[in-house]
């Protein structure tokens, strides 16, 4: 589980090389989408290091500021709900859904303690059909102590504000939602959604700890 928020995060947050952004971000265009979350992150990790080592629980707020508005939580929770999305009422999908977006939360800023410096190429940009919902935009992660990492982030395009946002990446061809929901899914039949929000939102007030040995 710990991989799939290792590379989604790291995707989200190298520096990007020969590209500077400043001002809001450009949603309505996925490639520059991601270049540009990526720069806005990495820059404030910089600029704050000393502070995140010694409390990393402010790297909640990092995410909740930088990645999270970017993120379509309420349709990643729902792909997750599966069939159990049908059967539950709109509380028992708004918990699960707030449950999620916690779990996620904590989840990137525990990742972001063991952030390195890496490199990432981000595929040139293509004309995207006024009428795709869908796109997919290939990054490759390059590290020198490992082998480039593959990923394919899936973004949405909300139809009314034309702004698109992640709800998904694949690992070398591997879906993080689908892996979600086979783990979950198990639970969610036996002992029902509100059980497990309940087991997420308790995993998301775990404290957010440094490994020193990742340093």
């Amino acid at each position: 589980m710990k991989k799939w928020f290792v590379t989604l995060f790291a995707a989200l947050t190298v520096a990007i090389s020969s590209v500077s952004f400043a001002g809001q971000i450009d949603a309505k265009d996925p490639y520059l989408l991601i270049n540009s979350v990526a720069e806005n992150a990495f820059s404030r990790l910089k600029a704050d290091k000393d502070q995140y080592i010694e409390n990393p629980e402010l790297l909640r707020v990092v995410v909740k500021e930088e990645l999270m508005p970017y993120i379509n939580v309420r349709y990643a929770a729902l792909k997750v709900l599966g069939p159990q999305a049908r059967k539950a009422s709109k509380e028992e999908r708004d918990l699960f859904t707030d449950a999620f977006y916690d779990y996620l939360v904590a989840s990137y800023a525990q990742i972001l303690t063991q952030y390195t410096d890496q490199e990432i190429n981000v595929e040139p940009a293509k004309k995207i059909d006024a009428k795709r919902k869908v796109v997919s935009v290939r990054v490759d992660i390059l590290d020198k102590a490992r082998p480039p990492i593959r990923l394919d982030f899936a973004l949405r395009k909300n139809g009314k504000t034309e702004e698109w946002q992640g709800f998904d990446v694949q690992v070398e061809g591997v879906s993080m939602l689908d892996t979600k929901t086979s783990e979950w899914s198990g639970e969610l039949r036996r002992n029902g959604i509100e059980d497990v929000a309940k087991q997420l939102i308790e995993r998301a007030k775990a404290p957010i700890t440094r490994d020193e040995s990742a340093s």
